[in-house]
């Protein structure tokens, strides 16, 4: 057996996190997550894809996602649209704010106040965004495509309307990062589309498209990493693939790095789709994958994972070919 060390204190997180993955409990499992990372990186066959859920905008990770994006960390993401709608909102400067978990509700409903754990928003701006949203949405009409596609207008839109804001999005399609909603109506964003069609607007958002384009990378890929924060739809929406391309006579064997950030536990049958030892059974990972769950909140794990990658000058040493150009 290999002896645990302990930890050294340290300034820099590029020696604190990898001495986390020689100790125990979910720090090691914190500290494993970013060897495993690093690694997909520089894996040069390695698609990496992300499932993004949670309320991870709101909760201040925009940046963090950003700089993940902008050092090509990730080939592809699937996200919640609730994210995507809060990362548009900060790119034209609607913000959230610092609140309480223990404020009185109907207090702030009478304010026109959202709260998001112990984050807060205001209901107008947000409604001024759904009408912002469907402004942009009528003008895309006649438009059947992928979430995909829509997603990629999208970061054109704000790029030439709010040239002054920042987004994750924005970043992504600076690098030709094909961004996903694989369930866009549980979403503001739903919301907008749903207006703009009950104004007359002929939109159609298609999700077979979505599931077809996502299996495709893979089915592109040597091998593929996946790094979930969460789970929810996104995590079960790329797991699948694995599953898609073996029906379709192109077994991939599975992914080959898989990492979780999650709060979820296993043992009331949930996890979004099962423990990544679970999705062995089932093709989604291969028996052999280096792959590791941290039950780590990921507000805390995102912004130490992602300071440790940029910290060790972790490159990607070529850019990822199996990316199909999906961008319009």
């Amino acid at each position: 057996m290999k002896r645990t060390k302990p930890v050294i204190p340290s300034k820099l997180l590029t020696e604190l996190v990898p001495g986390m993955g020689e100790t125990g409990f979910q720090g090691r499992t914190l500290g494993e997550s970013f060897g495993i990372w690093k690694e997909m990186i520089e894996d040069e066959d390695c698609t990496i894809l992300m499932g993004l859920s949670g309320a991870m905008i709101p909760a201040g990770m925009q940046k963090c996602l950003t700089e993940l994006a902008e050092h090509c960390y990730i080939d592809a993401v699937v996200s919640t649209g609730a994210n995507i709608f809060h990362d548009t909102c900060e790119h034209t400067g609607i913000g959230h704010y610092i609140g309480h978990q223990n404020a009185d509700d109907s207090l702030l409903y009478s304010k026109g106040i959202d709260r998001i754990y112990n984050v807060f928003a205001y209901e107008n701006e947000f409604r001024s965004m759904d009408h912002e949203l469907c402004t942009f949405i009528e003008g895309l009409s006649p438009f059947n495509g992928s979430s995909r596609e829509f997603t990629a207008l999208l970061a054109d839109y704000l790029k030439n309307r709010h040239p002054g804001g920042n987004s994750f999005l924005s970043a992504c399609r600076k690098k030709d990062i094909p961004v996903f909603i694989p369930a866009i109506c549980d979403s503001s964003i739903g919301i907008a589309l749903l207006m703009a069609r009950r104004r007359g607007a002929k939109i159609d958002i298609d999700q077979i498209m979505d599931t077809d384009e996502v299996a495709e990378i893979v089915e592109r890929s040597k091998k593929t990493g996946v790094v979930f924060i969460g789970g929810g739809v996104p995590k079960n929406f790329i797991q699948q693939t694995q599953v898609i391309a073996s029906i379709h006579n192109n077994n991939q064997g599975g992914h080959a790095y898989a990492i979780q950030y999650t709060t979820d536990v296993p043992h009331w049958g949930g996890l979004s789709g099962c423990t990544l030892e679970e999705g062995v059974s089932w093709g989604k990972e291969a028996p052999e994958a280096k792959k590791v769950q941290c039950f780590c909140d990921a507000t805390i794990a995102i912004p130490v994972i992602t300071s440790a990658l940029i910290g060790s000058e972790t490159k990607r040493n070529v850019r990822n070919t199996a990316i199909i150009n999906y961008q319009s």
